[in-house]
């Protein structure tokens, strides 16, 4: 690979780069549509799935023959007229409610971290080293995912040089990308410790049990408690989770890595957080996307209504 195509690839994160290959492979072998393509064959090609596949998963393969043409030197088909009209008529024949992670909330929280520390203690008195990194570290991973409100591919990503953790005061972690960062500028994310399941004691646990000094901070452990080298999978966060909550007595099939991001949100908005300090630390930029993750109380704000009707 030259220097030129190195930059280049750099510049496109790996999900989506995944994605817009399995999109074009669709389009070409599946549909057995032609590139370049016309803006009436990307408009078939709408029309096709447009019962099938979701209007989010639809905007994403109109993404990805966007980026093809683009990059090839054709002409965008995806921009034309009779494409924003399909799309648009699509979304008015088949309307469908966003599916959205269940928020995991406080009380869960304290009962799956529960577990995991009793957990913790049957594996250290019996010795057994491999099941008391593995409950460690997931430990420090859900703590760390909910109280910073990190995806599933942040967590995956974070390296022990660019974590600085000091017991009762509090973590810092450097990012030198993620989703909200399209110029790949970095950030720093900080979290104070905390009296009661506090990620910052979670994390210092972690590397002192698993005795790392370099490298990803949440990796594989197989079954003699030999650790892997690279870092998690994003797509392991889920069954990690899912795992840890079903055995600590909670029904785990709505959850998701998601669910860590949403909680945290509820939770800061319950909490009398305005959306503007919610925002800032997670790393919101605009108050849609911000929304989307927040559990609203609804029938916070009819209670409120009716009480002033009353003149209560």
């Amino acid at each position: 690979m030259s220097d030129l195509d190195r930059y280049l690839q750099a510049a496109t994160r790996d999900n989506t780069r995944r994605s817009y290959r399995a999109a074009i492979e669709h389009f070409e072998v599946q549909w057995r549509g032609f590139l370049p393509a016309t803006a009436d064959g990307v408009a078939r090609y709408l029309v096709a799935y447009a019962g099938e596949l979701s209007i989010n998963t639809l905007k994403l393969r109109l993404s990805a023959l966007a980026q093809w043409h683009n990059s090839q030197g054709f002409a965008d088909p995806t921009k034309a007229p009779v494409v924003r009209q399909v799309l648009k008529g699509i979304r008015a024949l088949h309307p469908t409610q966003e599916k959205q992670a269940e928020p995991l909330q406080l009380q869960d929280l304290e009962r799956v971290i529960a577990w995991l520390d009793a957990q913790a203690a049957i594996a250290s008195a019996e010795q057994h080293r491999a099941e008391l990194l593995r409950v460690r570290r997931d430990r420090a991973l859900i703590l760390l995912g909910f109280w910073r409100g990190f995806r599933s591919d942040e967590l995956c990503r974070l390296q022990i040089k660019h974590v600085q953790a000091s017991a009762g005061s509090g973590i810092s972690l450097y990012l030198p990308r993620s989703k909200g960062d399209r110029d790949n500028l970095g950030r720093t994310y900080h979290t104070p410790a905390l009296q009661r399941l506090c990620p910052v004691q979670a994390y210092i646990e972690w590397i002192n049990s698993a005795a790392l000094v370099r490298g990803p901070v949440f990796r594989s452990i197989d079954r003699w408690g030999n650790l892997g080298e690279q870092g998690l999978h994003a797509s392991s966060v889920i069954p990690l989770l899912r795992q840890a909550l079903e055995r600590a007595g909670i029904a785990a099939e709505h959850y998701t890595s998601h669910s860590l991001r949403r909680g945290f949100a509820t939770w800061a908005h319950r909490s009398g957080w305005d959306l503007k300090s919610l925002m800032a630390y997670v790393g919101w930029k605009d108050m849609k996307s911000a929304m989307r993750y927040v559990e609203a109380e609804p029938f916070v704000g009819m209670a409120r209504l009716q009480e002033k009707a009353l003149g209560q």
